[in-house]
C-alpha cells in the first residue's frame, strides 16, 4: 500500500473511520458516507486519497446532473466529434477515487451508471463508444449524502445502499471539535472552547427551525474571521446566525446566544 506520510489534508479522526476505508480499498469495496452537513465528509476523502496516494475525482450531484455529466459526451472541437471522459470514467482509467458528493441530489440515471462499477463486475460500459471498462484494483467509488436533510422522495434505494459498506458521520465530541478548530485554524484553545460550546448550544436549540444545525465547517469559518481581528460577535453573526437561517426571528435567537457566548 502506497501512504504518502507529508502534506496531507488536515483531518482529525473519530474512530475507525480511516481502518475501515483502507480495508475496503484493498478488498475493492465500494464506500458510502453519511452524515450531516460540513462535519468533514468530504476532507475526510480527500485526506483518504492523499494518504493512498491517488488522484480523486470529486463530483458535486445536483438535479441536473445526469449520467452523461459522469461518464463523458461527444464534443465538437476544430469542427471534429471528439469524445470527452466524463470524471467517473477518468478516475477507472486512472485508477483513482470517483467521490459523489450528495450523490441522492443526482438523477436517477445516475444509479444506472455506478451500478455495475459498485458490484462485483466494478466495469463502466460507455455506450457512445461501444467500450466497456474494467476498473483497474487501485479504484475505489465513493458516494456521500445528508439523511437527515433527505425526505422520503429523495433518498437512496436500498438496491443501491446495500452495495457498499457504509460509515456514518456525525458532530465530533467537544474535545475534537476544538482540536479541528485549533488545528484548522491555530486559534487559541480558549477560542476554540467558546466557539465548541456555542456551537453545541445552537445544536440544542428546540425552540426554532433550522433546516441545518451549526457545522463544524462554520464554527471554523468563525475562528478564521475572529483570528484575522474580526469581532468575535459580528464574525459569529456572519459565519452562523446569517448562514444558517433567513428567517430574522430565528436569526435574533441565535445572535442572543452568540451574545451570552462573547459578550461578557
Amino acid at each position: 500500500m502506497d501512504m504518502r506520510t507529508t502534506n496531507l489534508p488536515y483531518y482529525q479522526a473519530a474512530g475507525q473511520e480511516i481502518a475501515l476505508f483502507e480495508h475496503a480499498w484493498c478488498k475493492r469495496l465500494p464506500v458510502l458516507i453519511k452524515g450531516p452537513t460540513g462535519v468533514g465528509k468530504t476532507r475526510f476523502v480527500a485526506y483518504m486519497a492523499a494518504r493512498l496516494g491517488l488522484p480523486l475525482f470529486t463530483v458535486a450531484c445536483h438535479d441536473d446532473l445526469t449520467a452523461a455529466d459522469l461518464v463523458g459526451r461527444h464534443l465538437i472541437q476544430d469542427g471534429q466529434t471528439v469524445w470527452s471522459d466524463g470524471p467517473l470514467t477518468r478516475a477507472v482509467r486512472e485508477g483513482g477515487i470517483c467521490y459523489l458528493d450528495e450523490v441522492v441530489e443526482a438523477r436517477k440515471d445516475t444509479t444506472v451508471v455506478i451500478h455495475p462499477l459498485a458490484d462485483h463486475r466494478r466495469t463502466l460500459p460507455i455506450d457512445r463508444t461501444g467500450e466497456l471498462l474494467h476498473a483497474p484494483d487501485s479504484f475505489m467509488l465513493v458516494v456521500s449524502y445528508n439523511p437527515g436533510y433527505q425526505n422520503f422522495l429523495k433518498g437512496l434505494k436500498p438496491s443501491t445502499r446495500q452495495r457498499f459498506v457504509s460509515l456514518r458521520f456525525d458532530f465530533p465530541d467537544a474535545e475534537r471539535e476544538e482540536a479541528i478548530l485549533i488545528g484548522e485554524t491555530g486559534c487559541d484553545p480558549m477560542l476554540a472552547r467558546r466557539l465548541v460550546a456555542l456551537g453545541n448550544s445552537m445544536r440544542s436549540l428546540n425552540n426554532v427551525d433550522l433546516e441545518e444545525a451549526a457545522s463544524t465547517r462554520l464554527l471554523v469559518y468563525a475562528a478564521i474571521l475572529i483570528g484575522d481581528g474580526m469581532d468575535p460577535i459580528e464574525a459569529c453573526r456572519a459565519a452562523l446566525a446569517e448562514s444558517l437561517t433567513d428567517d430574522v426571528e430565528v436569526s435574533a435567537a441565535l445572535l442572543e446566544l452568540v451574545t451570552a457566548t462573547f459578550g461578557g
